[in-house]
C-alpha cells in the first residue's frame, strides 16, 4: 500500500470555532517572521464578515478588505494581490463560499511567488510551479459545498478564454481551516441545496475514480451517510443544528477527498459549462451528477465488468436507496430523485444549448478532472449526459 495524503496543517471544527480567527492569525504571523497585516477576502456582502472582523479587532490585528460577487477571474486575482502588496499584507483570511476561499489562496500564493497569476495558470497559461510555499492563509467557509478550505488548487475563470483553471500546488494548502457550521445558518434553501450536490459529488467522484485512496475510502464511508441523512433536512429547516453540522462535516471530508483522490467527468463538464454559461460551479455539479453516474455505470457494465467502481457504486446505492440489496445501476435514478426532491434546476435554465455540446465535450476531454472518471467516456456518451442535464 502506498499513498499520499495531505491537509491543512490545522483544522478547526465546530460551533463557535470563529472566535479563534483572531488569535490564530496573530500566531501565524509571528510564526512567519511577518508583519501582522492581513488581507481579508469575503463575499460580495462584507458585512456578515462582522463576526471575524471583531475577531481581528480584539487581537489587534490590522486588515484590508477585499470583497468578491461573483466566481473569481484572472482580473479579479490580479487586483487582489495588487491590494495585498500594497498594504504589505502577511496573512490572508478567505471567507465566505468557494469563490472567497479560492482567490484567498490564490493571493496567498501568487505574494509568495513573483509575476502574474498567467505565469501559473495551468491550461491557458505557462503552467509555471508555484515553487515558494504560499503565505499563511487561513480558510473560513460560509456554504457546505466547495470544501476549498481543505484543497491544494485555486479556480479562476478566464472571460477572455471561456475557461476555467487552477493554479495548483502543494504549498497552496491553507495553513489553518476554520469550519464553524453556525456560519451556514442563514443559507437560502437553493444554495444550500446546489452546494450540498457539489458537496455530494466531491465524495462520489474520489470514492469511484480511477485512483483510489484508502485514506479518503474511509472519509467518504463517514461523510456520506451524514451527508444524505441530513441534506434535506438543512434545505428545509436553515437552522437545523444537526443537519448543518453534518453538512459542514461533509463538504471538509469532501475538500479533503479530492485534495487527495481524482475526480471525474462531472468536474470535467463543470469547468468549461461554468467558463462558458453564467452557472454556478454547485449548480452544473447538481445537474451533471445523475447523469454522469449512469452513464458510467453503463459504459463499466458493457467494457469493464471487473472494475472494482462497480463495486463502489454498489456501494454508494445502498446508502442512496436505503437497501443493501441495492445495485450500482440504482445510483443514478436515485441522484436523479434527489435532485428533483431539492428542485435542482436543469442546465437550459443557464443557457445551454445543443449547439454548444461539441466544444463543451471537447474541452471536457481535456481537463485534468476527466482523467480520474473510473472510465474514459465516448462524446456520444458525453452529449447524452449534457442532453440529460438540460
Amino acid at each position: 500500500m502506498k499513498f499520499e495524503f495531505a491537509a491543512p496543517g490545522r483544522i478547526l471544527f465546530g460551533p463557535g470555532t470563529l472566535s479563534e480567527a483572531g488569535p490564530s492569525a496573530v500566531a501565524l504571523a509571528a510564526g512567519a517572521g511577518r508583519g501582522a497585516a492581513v488581507l481579508v477576502v469575503t463575499g460580495a456582502d462584507p458585512s456578515r464578515a462582522a463576526p471575524l472582523f471583531a475577531s481581528l479587532d480584539a487581537a489587534g490585528l490590522g486588515y484590508t478588505r477585499f470583497s468578491i460577487g461573483n466566481e473569481p477571474r484572472i482580473e479579479d486575482a490580479r487586483a487582489a494581490l495588487d491590494l495585498a502588496r500594497a498594504s504589505s499584507c502577511a496573512i490572508v483570511v478567505g471567507f465566505g463560499g468557494g469563490s472567497a476561499l479560492d482567490l484567498a489562496k490564490a493571493v496567498a500564493a501568487l505574494l509568495a511567488n513573483p509575476g502574474d497569476p498567467l505565469d501559473y495558470a495551468e491550461v491557458i497559461g505557462a503552467g509555471l510551479p508555484l515553487a515558494v510555499p504560499s503565505y499563511p492563509c487561513i480558510a473560513i467557509p460560509t456554504t457546505a459545498g466547495t470544501g476549498s478550505e481543505a484543497t491544494r488548487n485555486a479556480v479562476l475563470t478566464s472571460g477572455e478564454h471561456g475557461v476555467k483553471v487552477s493554479l495548483r500546488s502543494p504549498g497552496m494548502m491553507p495553513r489553518l481551516a476554520i469550519v464553524d457550521p453556525e456560519l451556514t445558518y442563514g443559507l437560502p434553501p437553493r444554495v444550500t441545496a446546489e452546494t450540498g450536490m457539489d458537496a455530494l459529488t466531491q465524495l462520489l467522484e474520489p470514492f469511484a475514480c480511477s485512483s483510489p485512496n484508502p485514506m479518503v475510502d474511509a472519509i467518504c464511508r463517514e461523510a456520506l451517510p451524514r451527508l444524505l441523512r441530513s441534506l434535506e433536512r438543512a434545505c428545509l429547516d436553515g437552522r437545523d443544528a444537526a443537519a448543518r453540522e453534518d453538512m459542514a462535516f461533509a463538504s471538509l471530508s469532501g475538500g479533503l477527498a479530492l485534495a487527495n483522490a481524482r475526480l471525474g467527468a462531472v468536474h470535467g463538464l463543470a469547468g468549461p459549462l461554468g467558463g462558458a454559461l453564467p452557472v454556478p460551479h454547485g449548480a452544473a455539479c447538481a445537474a451533471l451528477l445523475a447523469p454522469v453516474v449512469s452513464a458510467n455505470v453503463a459504459a463499466l457494465r458493457a467494457r469493464s465488468p471487473g472494475s472494482p467502481a462497480l463495486a463502489r457504486y454498489s456501494e454508494a446505492s445502498c446508502l442512496l436507496v436505503g437497501s443493501p440489496a441495492a445495485r450500482a445501476e440504482d445510483a443514478g435514478p436515485a441522484l436523479a430523485r434527489l435532485a428533483a426532491a431539492l428542485g435542482v434546476r436543469g442546465l437550459a435554465s443557464f443557457g445551454l444549448r445543443p449547439e454548444l455540446f461539441p466544444e463543451l465535450i471537447g474541452k471536457a476531454q481535456a481537463a485534468s478532472s476527466m482523467r480520474g472518471n473510473p472510465i474514459s467516456l465516448a462524446p456520444d456518451e458525453l452529449r447524452a449526459v449534457l442532453d440529460a442535464a438540460m
